[in-house]
């Protein structure tokens, strides 16, 4: 199925005491960007976090934020540290001996020391701080993904739509173009009057002239190159796979027909017919940035 470059996805988990919320977004981009911002914590399940995004999303600057709380009481302990605080007690038990001063030091003086206490924080189950985070991952994923399919289809009708744009004005090409010849031998037999006057005109010379000139402005080649690029790209949206880059490469070869149509243009109505085909594949190509 067709997919956007935009997308949008949001999962919150909580396993026991540990509650994970994974939320991301995408915008269009060359090649797969990813910036991920987490908790010092979960920095250690990056390079998973990364692999698992490349089985839901191939391209896109994507963006994904990760919160992550331990609602349980044994998130720190307290460390005590004996030895430091028994090096205190001897320094301070020889400054009272060396100056003549009163120790007046007790347990919670001594307890407030720097590093006697100190909080620890816990560690924790690797296994089961991936499957939780993991949960929630791919919860987020799957819905960036239907976002992304939401976001496609939308895409692919407003493409269709634009081809039979582009289908229909090269209809009128087609229509226009014999009129254009048969205008053209009206005008030169005219011409030819009024400069021979009664003079007997060739029929041979006034075809040889037609014929050069229906030759210069013969877009036939041209329509039809565009009609097998217009049926290419429909079948492409079909694709289940990567397509954008195909897409977009089949929009500059069509660009590149209408801009050989209107060089050819000998008439206001193909010119304006031409432009319209241009303009048309312009939006196309816009839409087709969009499209992984």
């Amino acid at each position: 199925m067709i997919k956007s470059m935009t997308g949008f996805g949001r999962c919150e988990i909580q396993r026991d005491s540990r509650k994970f919320t994974v939320e991301l977004k995408s915008v269009n981009h060359r090649y797969l960007d990813v910036n991920i911002r987490m908790p010092k914590k979960l920095n250690f399940f990056e390079t998973a976090i990364r692999t698992l995004l490349k089985s839901y999303a191939n391209r896109g600057k994507v963006d994904i934020f990760i919160t992550y709380e331990d609602l349980s009481q044994a998130q720190v302990a307290v460390k005590y540290n004996a030895s430091l605080a028994a090096e205190y007690l001897k320094y301070l038990r020889q400054m009272e001996e060396e100056f003549g001063l009163k120790n007046d030091v007790n347990v919670s003086t001594l307890s407030r020391y720097p590093e006697v206490f100190t909080m620890e924080e816990q560690s924790e189950d690797e296994e089961e701080l991936w499957n939780g985070l993991k949960e929630a991952l791919t919860g987020a994923f799957g819905q960036f993904v239907q976002t992304r399919q939401t976001e496609g289809e939308n895409l692919k009708r407003d493409i269709l739509a634009k081809l039979s744009i582009l289908s229909s004005r090269l209809a009128c090409i087609e229509e226009r173009s014999p009129q254009i010849v048969a205008e053209y031998r009206a005008r030169l037999e005219e011409k030819m009057n009024e400069l021979l006057a009664d003079t007997q005109i060739e029929e041979s010379r006034i075809a040889a002239e037609v014929i050069l000139f229906a030759d210069k402005i013969c877009t036939d080649e041209e329509v039809v190159r565009l009609k097998s690029h217009i049926a290419h790209m429909k079948s492409t949206l079909d694709e289940e796979d990567e397509i954008g880059r195909k897409l977009d490469f089949i929009a500059q070869e069509m660009n590149r027909e209408a801009n050989t149509i209107l060089s050819k243009a000998n008439d206001i109505e193909v010119s304006d017919y031409a432009i319209s085909l241009k303009t048309e594949i312009e939006k196309i190509r816009e839409q087709i940035q969009n499209i992984e």
